[in-house]
């Protein structure tokens, strides 16, 4: 092909790589932005069955916002005014209780009993070999060094929370607003699409929000269902600090996958702190959640998913996989239910299209 002007096809080619590279800084620039915002509708979806709910019940739409949202900041703020002066205390007991400890034995008798029950919980291990590799690596430590370190990344850790709690209040608004203005952005949304296919395009949008809020609120289930249940059979075995743990239960069963399991692991190895727990307390703990994982993969989280996403299991164990490399937890938070979606529009506009040819 001959070019008839390269100082023009140059100057067009360079400033279509320039637009591009704006774009794509831009949106690196507005990721947090994007993030607060993905989020805030992610979670008005998960609330939008509760309000339809509610509006069946001859509620106006407004009540039915004021009244779901009123519930939900009214739940979260019982949970913390009931668990965090809990939460306080225990840790306050723990702090007490390893400083109570050191001043009793000493550090020389506190780092013998750690051998002794390293000896008894690991039998198989080379205590010596490991002791020696520990001297080894304590004899290298520069303090001075990790005494600034310390400080920078209390600093720095000080600043993630202030960032973590605005941007939690940051989403709370837009979730207020979302789930105030869902019909109106919907409409406008609609409106894009072409009267002749408007309505399957509705019908599809309908399917994917009620997929996305359903999805939601069986998460949540979910993690009730733990909590609760952990709490319950923490404090009946008198496992170091129930409420602590089963907040971590109850966090941790929001995460698809690999979350019971990760939240089971911490419990157990929690109940194996030398002083408040024991290897008995930590053992049938472990037979619980070994049976309590079996219970929730074939028998509660069937029931409750079923009804939100229905999808092959393949497909969800690579969503989740997906969205967490690209997004981290609210990518494997979200992936299921945009898996569900993809799912919904190629059985329903791709396969329809490829049969009509």
């Amino acid at each position: 092909m001959k070019i008839h002007n390269p100082f023009r096809v140059a100057l067009v080619a360079t400033l279509g790589v320039g637009v591009g590279l704006l774009l794509i800084n831009s949106v690196q620039t507005l990721s947090t932005i994007l993030l607060y915002v993905g989020t805030a509708l992610f979670l008005s979806l998960g609330l939008d069955p509760v309000i339809s709910w509610l509006e069946r019940r001859k509620l106006p739409r407004w009540a039915a916002v004021l009244v779901t949202i009123v519930g939900v900041l009214g739940v979260f703020a019982g949970i913390i005014l009931t668990i965090v002066p809990v939460i306080a205390s225990q840790i306050a007991q723990l702090v007490e209780q390893i400083d109570d400890l050191i001043q009793e034995t000493g550090w020389p008798a506190l780092l013998q009993n750690v051998r002794e029950w390293l000896e008894g919980v690991f039998p198989a291990l080379d205590i010596d070999l490991a002791w020696s590799y520990l001297e080894d690596w304590w004899g290298t430590l520069d303090f001075g060094t990790i005494s600034g370190n310390v400080g920078e990344g209390i600093l720095v850790v000080g600043g993630a929370v202030a960032a973590g709690l605005g941007g939690a209040f940051i989403i709370l608004i837009l979730t207020i607003y979302f789930t105030a203005s869902t019909p109106s952005l919907k409409a406008a949304v609609y409106q894009l699409v072409p009267a002749s296919k408007r309505a399957h395009f509705i019908d599809l949008a309908e399917q994917i929000t009620d997929s996305v809020g359903y999805y939601v609120i069986g998460q949540l289930s979910l993690g009730v269902i733990n909590g609760v249940l952990s709490f319950i059979f923490l404090s009946i075995v008198r496992a170091p600090f129930p409420a602590v743990l089963a907040v971590v239960a109850f966090c941790f069963s929001l995460i698809p996958l690999v979350g019971t399991l990760t939240g089971s692991a911490i419990i157990v190895l929690t109940c194996l702190i030398p002083g408040v727990g024991s290897p008995t307390t930590a053992l049938i703990a472990a037979i619980y959640y070994l049976i309590y994982m079996q219970i929730e993969a074939y028998v509660i989280s069937p029931r409750i998913m079923n009804r939100a996403v229905s999808i092959p299991g393949a497909v969800v164990v690579i969503a989740a996989l997906a969205g967490g490399s690209l997004l981290g937890l609210l990518g494997a938070l979200v992936a299921i239910p945009v898996a569900a979606s993809i799912l919904i529009i190629y059985r329903q506009v791709l396969i329809p299209r490829q049969n009509e040819r």
